[in-house]
């Protein structure tokens, strides 16, 4: 699978008001009407139980810019860092992504090892810019 160039994003969501992040690249629309997205998370992820606990999460598609920040909640980068976490509609998104996407969960499946959740896209927020892609487990930048 690592032959498949895609996206990189941070998955987040908040519990008993703490902020929590993963990276993932298993992310995908699912539907325009009503707007539904899927992500993956594993069985051994922290998120999956914090998605079914708080039942929404954001999608933050990264800019190219944002290399640090994805081997940050990738676990690649073991310091502490400061991460500045705006809100939106209730949910913490990750400051300067090119797209962030509130979701309440509308279903989930488990599929082997993972969980596939589906949300409903409740908002977005854009900007412009370029992408954050990955190819064969190595960060790629656009040509």
């Amino acid at each position: 699978m690592g032959r498949f160039a895609t996206g990189v994003t941070i998955i987040t969501t908040e519990v008993n008001g703490e902020v929590h992040g993963m990276t993932a690249n298993a992310f995908m629309s699912v539907s325009l009407e009503p707007k539904l997205v899927q992500i993956s998370v594993a069985d051994k992820a922290k998120m999956l139980k914090l998605i079914n606990e708080s039942g929404k999460y954001a999608v933050n598609i990264l800019s190219e810019d944002q290399q640090e920040m994805s081997m940050l909640f990738a676990g690649q980068i073991k310091e502490e860092r400061d991460v500045q976490f705006e809100t939106f509609e209730g949910l913490p998104i990750i400051k300067d992504s090119l797209v962030s996407l509130a979701c309440k969960v509308y279903d989930h499946h488990v599929a082997g090892d993972h969980t596939l959740f589906i949300g409903e896209v409740m908002n977005l927020k854009i900007q412009d810019g370029n992408p954050l892609t990955i190819f064969e487990g190595k960060y790629k930048e656009l040509v």
